[in-house]
């Protein structure tokens, strides 16, 4: 995805776990879309750090969708999925996309990858690795201030 481009619906989901989103639902709040996949070490590692944020910033209006991408047979096997989700305690909403309808959509290839959009569900920063997490939390201060936004 180029930036300022508009977010993809959220089409072609194998499922969700913890509610169903549609993209209409999240319009006037920033979103982080974060893709993961459970046999992604780093993955799991960045996760307690993007539920800090799904907490501290969710006053602030934050959405976090969260995108399972499967990098292998074995990571299609859903119950898996949902065992890492709880033990996790990823309680945001997470698509799982074994078909890579999202993954298509976003025109991704990494995990983990981060995609940060403003209230108007614009894409204002992608970041993707082991470092994504902190190369990111800059961009959401500015995206979680509105006046920021505008330059």
């Amino acid at each position: 995805m180029k930036l300022r481009e508009e977010m993809p619906e959220f089409e072609g989901i194998t499922e969700w776990v913890n509610g169903e989103v549609k993209k209409e639902d999240l319009k006037g709040a920033p979103v982080l879309v974060h893709y993961w996949s459970i046999s992604c070490h780093t993955c799991k590692e960045a996760l307690p750090q993007l539920n800090e944020w799904r907490d501290r910033y969710a006053e602030q209006g934050l959405r976090v969708v969260s995108i399972h991408m499967p990098r292998s047979e074995k990571d299609m096997e859903i119950e898996p999925v949902k065992e890492a989700i709880k033990k996790y305690q990823l309680t945001h909403p997470v698509a799982i996309d074994n078909s890579y309808k999202l993954v298509d959509a976003y025109k991704n290839q990494y995990v983990p990858a981060y995609y940060l959009f403003d209230a108007d569900l614009k894409l204002r920063h992608y970041q993707a690795g082991e470092k994504g997490l902190k190369m990111l939390e800059k961009r959401l201060d500015r995206v979680l201030t509105p006046e920021e936004t505008e330059k």
